[in-house]
């Protein structure tokens, strides 16, 4: 017997399986098999001795290979459900006949916040939130009865820090009468389609606020510009001179709620420069001192080695100055205002109150107060236009958002983290640059304007569908020397080109937004035949909106404009 044995019994008889002998012998051991093949056999042997030499054996041998074989089977494939059941991304329990949960997996409690233990062996239905209760346990009870949910039902799960939304599937096994219950977190996906919303709406808006503000700079560009033909005639000490100063006030604090509206849509026109923001900070910080009041202590930290940033300085002062001026009035007049720059990188995604933060280098300027805080519900609704929570006539709405628009525009991004009764930090990540900072050389500031010549003698056509920024424009340019040829749309303006004949134009002044033939489209038409030609284009809307039509001898002057603003551009084209 032992011929067949991979391992026999040492010192045991020939006839025995195992050392110790013995009548009956029940053993698993390895047998050798044809092929030289081995496996694992389940003996049963009785040993009946006949006389004093004779000894008779009978056995039963059993192949275990093909049952060994199906238990590593079932082992491994209770192992790899309870992998997936342990380490599944969604919430799954099973629920017993008795209401009990009788398994959980780690998902299910990371999502209400509570661990394995404290929800095993526990009543089902208080982890639902009180209102869904009933609603629940009726679709479980049609479940029980053998019934398929026909889509899946969002439930409210009890977590630790309130109600968690879900999305619940269920399924009875029929085998032991349990329920299987999954659950999808909702959470992330109620904040991405809210957020969507949110943007569709600031979208919305923005595009109306555009619009808005495009027609309006029209209208503000004739009042201005007739105010500016009007002071020509009428002089200081004129009985007028004070009613159209007055006039043309107005018209410039109407623009700059325009500009607002603008930076909201991020449909300005920016002017970007390479600047140290401490510098701007510096400059400012005067300013900021004045507006907050002497009551409001008011601290600047630079930081070191401060990074530069390329931004428009004009529009990073009214940045500033509405977060200074929000910080000053929640304050009510006592308090600490500080702002804080650092270099600032981050190797991963940074969560911010609205979006994301992506990897960087950054310049972080940090706006903080000791103010009265922004309650948790109004967080998500500051940077939306027109909402304010001070008094009528305090406030427009449109601080906060301005600020946004403009530090999108500047490809930057806006953090807040605030307090009830402890104050509010606003944080401005603007990217930082390699560039090197420029001289600044401006010469279109009022001064300079002033002190120049701005007469001239060429040929101008001036196409602009607005009748009054049409007739402003023809008399400021026409005072001024030049010869000025009209037209009100870009069609006619085409025929008047073609019927010049012998006679060249200098200059194309033009609207860009037109009815029909747009300005782009009539400048690329007349450029055909004159590809020199010099050209600017008047416009409401950002320059940004014609980077693809802008190139050599193209230029562009940016409404509301005045008459000297006018007069300088087509002085600065014409004798570049």
């Amino acid at each position: 017997l032992h011929t067949y044995l991979v391992e026999p019994p040492e010192g045991a008889e020939p006839y025995d399986l195992t050392a110790e002998g013995g009548m009956r012998q029940i053993v698993e051991i390895k047998m050798k098999g044809g092929a030289g093949k081995t496996f694992l056999a389940s003996i049963n042997q009785v040993i009946v001795k006949e006389g004093e030499n004779k000894v008779r054996t009978r056995a039963v041998v059993h192949d275990l290979t093909s049952e060994r074989e199906m238990r590593m089977a079932l082992k491994a494939s209770e192992d790899r459900f309870e992998r997936f059941f342990d380490e599944a991304p969604v919430g799954i329990i099973l629920v017993d006949q008795d209401g009990k949960v009788a398994d959980c997996n780690i998902a299910f409690a990371t999502m209400i916040e509570s661990t394995i233990e404290k929800i095993e062996g526990k009543d089902f239905t208080p982890l639902l939130f009180e209102e869904d209760r009933d609603m629940i346990t009726a679709a479980l009870d049609k479940v029980d009865q053998g019934e398929r949910l026909g889509s899946p039902i969002e439930v409210r799960l009890e977590g630790k820090g309130g109600p968690v939304e879900t999305q619940m599937h269920a399924r009875k096994f029929r085998s032991d009468g349990n329920t299987v219950l999954h659950f999808i977190d909702l959470t992330e996906k109620r904040a991405l389609e809210a957020q969507f919303v949110q943007s569709q709406k600031m979208q919305a808006i923005g595009q109306l606020a555009g619009g808005v503000a495009h027609d309006f700079n029209n209208l503000l560009t004739a009042i201005i510009g007739f105010c500016d033909l009007l002071l020509l005639r009428h002089k200081p000490g004129d009985p007028s001179f004070g009613d159209i100063m007055q006039i043309k006030q107005n018209s410039n604090r109407a623009s700059n709620l325009v500009r607002q509206l603008l930076a909201f849509s991020r449909q300005q026109t920016l002017r970007p420069k390479i600047h140290d923001m401490g510098d701007i900070l510096y400059e400012l910080s005067h300013l900021i001192r004045r507006l907050i009041g002497a009551s409001i202590e008011f601290e600047l930290v630079h930081g070191q080695d401060l990074g530069l940033v390329k931004v428009d300085e004009g529009q990073m002062e009214q940045v500033l100055i509405n977060l200074a001026v929000n910080a000053r009035d929640a304050m009510g007049g006592a308090g600490t205002l500080q702002i804080e720059t650092e270099n600032f990188t981050n190797r991963k995604k940074k969560k911010l109150i609205s979006e994301d933060l992506p990897p960087g280098h950054w310049i972080a300027i940090k706006v903080s107060d000791t103010g009265c805080g922004i309650p948790k519900e109004n967080m998500q609704r500051i940077f939306e236009p027109f909402f304010t929570t001070k008094g009528v006539g305090e406030g427009t709405g449109l601080g906060l958002a301005t600020v946004y628009g403009i530090i999108r525009q500047t490809d930057g991004y806006l953090d807040v983290e605030s307090k009830v009764n402890k104050g509010t930090s606003f944080t401005i990540y603007l990217p930082r640059t390699d560039e090197t900072q420029e001289e600044d050389t401006a010469d279109d500031d009022a001064e300079n304007i002033e002190a120049r010549d701005l007469t001239g003698t060429e040929r101008i056509l001036l196409v602009e569908d607005e009748d009054a920024v049409r007739t402003f424009s023809e008399r400021a340019l026409t005072n001024k020397g030049y010869e000025v040829i009209t037209a009100d749309s870009g069609e006619s303006a085409l025929e008047v080109y073609e019927n010049l004949k012998e006679q060249t134009i200098d200059l194309l002044v033009t609207d860009v937004v037109m009815p029909n033939m747009d300005g782009p489209t009539l400048a690329q038409r007349i450029r055909q035949s004159s590809p020199k030609l010099k050209i600017i284009f008047m416009s409401g809307y950002t320059e940004d909106k014609l980077k693809d039509h802008m190139g050599d001898n193209i230029f562009f002057l940016p409404k509301p404009f005045t008459l000297k603003q006018l007069a300088a551009k087509v002085k600065e084209v014409l004798g570049d």
